[in-house]
């Protein structure tokens, strides 16, 4: 496209329009990707959640949570089970020369 023959304005207001003319495009792309996917899962027999998110659900985890182990003294908000790395506040209390006993629950 040669756009040497355009006038300031022209270019600016083509300046302006170029922008949303790529997001709207990249929509409608999206969109017509998605939908070629949707149709090769379901011609495969699975759906594109399926797919995306590893497929079907297998046996339900039990629902028992595990109990909290330390919380800060001074917020109970900040609470660990002890499992994992250690929040970044546990690492705080303990370089603060502190031991983590003072936080067991």
């Amino acid at each position: 496209m040669d756009i040497s023959s355009l006038s300031l304005a022209e270019l600016k207001l083509l300046q302006q329009q170029i922008p949303l003319e790529i997001k709207k495009r990249e929509v409608q792309e999206k969109e017509k990707v998605l939908n070629e996917l949707k149709l090769i899962a379901e011609s495969r027999g699975f759906s594109l959640d399926q797919l995306l998110k590893g497929g079907e659900k297998g046996k339900a985890k039990s629902g028992r949570s595990v109990q909290v182990k330390y919380r800060h003294p001074q917020n109970a908000d900040l609470a660990w089970t002890g499992r994992g790395r250690k929040p970044q506040w546990v690492q705080e209390w303990l370089n603060g020369g502190r031991k983590i006993e003072e936080l067991a629950v």
